[in-house]
């Protein structure tokens, strides 16, 4: 295109990787050429679509709303006959992320927008991301930075403007992805202060089972490890991103999909 700077389309959900994600489109590419795109269901809660919209406000980038509610409905209507009545559980949680997904898309495709999207390592690592839904996108801009360095970001980027870029709010608030009354991440992940130690003595330091069960608490080690290994599907579809780390996801470590070894 000329030379002309790309169009960043990051969806904020209130939540820090979104809003962190967004804060760097902005440094990266001017807040003139960032656009964030809030899309609430009826789990949102208003304190975090009060600060998606005061992100969008402290760092001058456009902003707009898409409401999913009824676009969910349509497709819980559609699937009622052929799921015996809706779709349920986890079903019902991913298909409010593809729908998001299929709307930044849709955003993209009509005005030449690349998507970013928001994941972090810890969840790429366990696979506590949805495929088609918020791993879409063209870049991952957070796929190298774990879920504790990611709050240590957005404290410095607050810190380096000496302001609330990031909401202080969405920095505090335990970690959910909004998808069911009540949710939070450690609902069905251990805490990211337990997690991110085994993540990165696996998948970084090569560190073997054993040499996990005598460093961490064995409980952890357990879940955590079956996650790594059974989320390499998903790794392999996901966007390029930023490599930051010693070993991160793709050229550096790819493991085979099916399997019959234990690390």
């Amino acid at each position: 295109d000329g030379g002309r700077a790309p169009e960043g389309l990051p969806g904020v959900s209130g939540g820090i990787e979104s809003a962190v994600t967004a804060a760097l489109c902005v440094d990266a590419l001017g807040a003139e050429r960032v656009q964030l795109v809030s899309m609430p269901s009826r789990f949102s809660s208003e304190e975090t679509r009060s600060d998606a919209a005061r992100l969008a406000e402290s760092l001058g980038a456009g902003f707009r709303e898409v409401p999913i509610e009824g676009i969910v409905s349509a497709f819980h209507d559609a699937l009622r006959e052929p799921t015996g009545g809706g779709p349920e559980g986890l079903a019902a949680e991913n298909l409010q992320a593809r729908v998001r997904g299929v709307l930044l898309m849709a955003l993209s495709n009509t005005y030449g927008w690349l998507v970013v999207s928001t994941g972090n390592k810890s969840e790429l690592a366990v696979g506590y991301a949805t495929l088609y839904g918020d791993m879409v996108g063209g870049f991952a801009l957070l796929k190298d930075v774990f879920k504790t360095d990611v709050f240590r970001v957005a404290r410095y980027l607050n810190e380096r403007a000496g302001r609330e870029l990031v909401p202080a709010s969405t920095i505090e608030r335990p970690p959910s992805a909004e998808l069911r009354p009540g949710q939070r991440d450690e609902d069905s992940l251990p805490p990211y202060e337990k997690l991110d130690p085994v993540l990165e003595a696996y998948v970084e330091l090569d560190r073997s089972r054993e040499e996990l069960l005598d460093t961490f608490d064995p409980d952890v080690v357990e879940r955590v490890l079956a996650l790594v290994d059974r989320a390499e599907y998903k790794r392999r579809q996901a966007p390029p991103g930023v490599k930051l780390r010693p070993k991160a996801f793709g050229r550096d470590r790819r493991t085979p999909i099916t399997n019959h070894f234990r690390g």
